[in-house]
């Protein structure tokens, strides 16, 4: 049903846009037939298309990696940024944008993506290190955040200093677009986040032990410092990768997993993890859908719509289930 879903969202997400194209055209594209109109093909093609598969990996990467998040530090609301991966590619891209770039490079340009990239690794590889010395995952999480905290303030700097054009070039970057993805960037954005959900499937046996604690995961096997370097490393491309080229999108990496274990209540992560990428492709979709403002000229940032959708989301499912901590036993 999941599947099913998130195909007819899909084609939901390419046929609705400020130019209205019919659904028979659509599909006659997609496809790969001719169209009576080149320009309908230009823009199915080389933008509704590259969009929508953004949608579908980006969405579907954040959930899962939120999920890797909150089942190995057993916290309902650990999300796929908690580990500064989101605040360092931040930094990155305020670096770049303040420091007097954003003429010359546009805010969906390729300088973009290496700025982000670049900051979301140094942050990335802090954690690494740390948790080579740290063995307490709960201390792990409190690095990560101060992690995020520093980078911030920094953030925060550049911002003070700098002017009214080059704040509105960043701003404009932390609303989120899933736009900046083109056509030739779709292999090496797919190509890097597959190769983070692969990681984290392949790690679904260690992930079910370690709902039932650390030393019970420990007595059956199950080496912590690999299991948690895994995690580290999937989630780094995961989060890393999605927020280099599309900028921070909030909501889906905490709440969709939520959402899934409420509709599939499961605490199997063989079965949790594909159900969680399909919700996360899904509710993305959606939100792409609504951004558009179908039969409009205006496109609403997708960090607008997800917070405007996920967090009535997560409260209702708090008020519904009462106590998130059930989610993991």
């Amino acid at each position: 049903m999941l599947l099913l879903a998130v195909a007819l969202a899909f084609i939901l997400d390419i046929w609705l846009g400020s130019v209205r194209i019919p659904v028979s055209e659509v599909l006659t594209i997609l496809t790969g037939g001719a169209s009576e109109n080149q320009a309908w093909e230009k823009i199915i093609l080389l933008f509704r298309l590259p969009k929508a598969a953004t949608a579908v990996m980006a969405g579907g990467a954040l959930a899962v990696s939120g999920l890797m998040m909150q089942s190995f530090f057993r916290n309902p609301l650990a999300g796929p940024f908690v580990l500064g991966i989101s605040s360092g590619a931040s930094l990155g891209v305020a670096v770049l944008v303040m420091a007097g770039f954003s003429g010359a490079l546009l805010i969906n340009s390729f300088g973009i993506v290496i700025a982000a990239s670049i900051g979301a690794g140094l942050a990335f590889a802090f954690v690494l290190l740390a948790s080579v010395r740290i063995k307490d995952s709960a201390t792990l999480l409190i690095i990560g955040l101060m992690v995020g905290s520093i980078t911030g303030a920094v953030v925060g700097t550049l911002q003070y200093f700098s002017s009214a054009k080059q704040l509105q070039a960043f701003t404009i970057w932390t609303f989120g677009s899933l736009s900046n993805v083109s056509i030739k960037d779709l292999p090496l954005f797919f190509g890097f986040t597959s190769l983070g959900l692969i990681v984290s499937f392949l790690l679904f046996k260690p992930m079910n032990a370690i709902l039932l604690g650390e030393q019970y995961a420990q007595s059956l096997g199950v080496n912590i410092n690999k299991l948690r370097n895994g995690i580290l490393l999937s989630t780094g491309l995961l989060a890393g990768v999605v927020t280099a080229y599309c900028g921070p999108i909030a909501f889906v990496g905490i709440a969709v997993p939520h959402l899934t274990r409420s509709i599939i209540p499961t605490s199997d992560h063989k079965q949790l993890i594909p159900s969680v990428f399909l919700m996360g492709s899904l509710v993305l979709l959606i939100c792409d859908i609504v951004a558009q403002l179908p039969g409009s000229q205006f496109v609403l940032p997708i960090n607008v719509v997800t917070s405007i959708l996920g967090a009535p989301v997560v409260i209702w499912i708090i008020l519904k289930k009462r106590n998130l901590g059930t989610s993991f036993g």
